[in-house]
């Protein structure tokens, strides 16, 4: 059984990657809901990601301490079709190429439920911090000048495989997030945001992310199919690379 807060990011850590050190790809798919004040709630993307990842200890904060090195790539989808979009109502849209997306792990009373033969983990995020958008920069592009968002994740593993002794074990995910209109929406300060509601499983390999994802993230950005072998900050997120793309003058 997991007691200890060490023991249960022990137990996340073999569900979220791998002990060994050895790379792990997740790969999720969803949708992406629009909602504002007086207005109809809108699935106006699909969407679809990998991310692969790679655990190692933390040199620097000795035991049951790791660091968590990943790149994620997703992709807004046409709701319909499914095809992975360039244009949206005439405006260029910006996928996610998030490089790194790295994060410190130390143990903690992670949220656990029972559901009879699996267990949950389930990580609850509020973010609040200064927009890497000032509003004075850029007024077209971002809605204030603090990042204000909620992220849900759910990871499931059996509670056989966790009471075994492999690095890693199979698992299930989702994933919920509340945000602001992604920049390049360009909807400024108008009411209303996105919600993000996937699913997804840690793979085999990255071998088994669907074919048309590794094809265009093999064309476009390679590196991607592997995890970082080293830590670094700051972590890429939609906000800091639109910002990249879109230097202010």
């Amino acid at each position: 059984m997991m007691t200890t807060p060490a023991e249960l990011l022990r137990s996340l850590a073999r569900t979220r990657a791998s002990l060994d050190g050895e790379e792990v790809t997740y790969w999720w798919s969803g949708d992406v809901y629009s909602w504002a004040p007086d207005a109809p709630y809108e699935r106006v993307f699909g969407f679809e990601g990998v991310n692969v990842a790679r655990l190692v200890e933390d040199p620097e904060a000795g035991e049951d301490a790791y660091l968590l090195l990943t790149r994620e790539a997703a992709f807004y989808l046409d709701p319909v079709t499914r095809e992975i979009l360039k244009v949206w109502r005439d405006l260029p849209v910006v996928h996610v190429w998030n490089d790194p997306a790295n994060q410190k792990w130390r143990p903690f009373p992670i949220p656990t439920t029972e559901l009879g033969g699996q267990v949950c983990f389930s990580l609850e995020i509020p973010l609040a911090y200064p927009s890497p958008l000032p509003m004075a920069q850029y007024p077209v592009h971002s809605a204030g000048d603090t990042y204000r968002a909620l992220e849900l994740f759910q990871f499931f593993a059996d509670r056989a495989d966790l009471d075994g002794t492999a690095p890693s074990v199979p698992a299930v995910m989702s994933w919920m997030r509340m945000s602001p209109w992604v920049p390049w929406m360009a909807r400024g300060r108008q009411l209303g945001g996105l919600a993000f509601h996937c699913r997804g499983r840690k793979l085999g390999s990255y071998d088994d992310v669907p074919e048309r994802t590794r094809a265009y993230i093999a064309e476009h950005r390679p590196e991607f199919a592997h995890a970082p072998e080293q830590w670094s900050t700051p972590n890429e997120t939609s906000w800091t690379y639109f910002r990249r793309l879109h230097p202010p003058k």
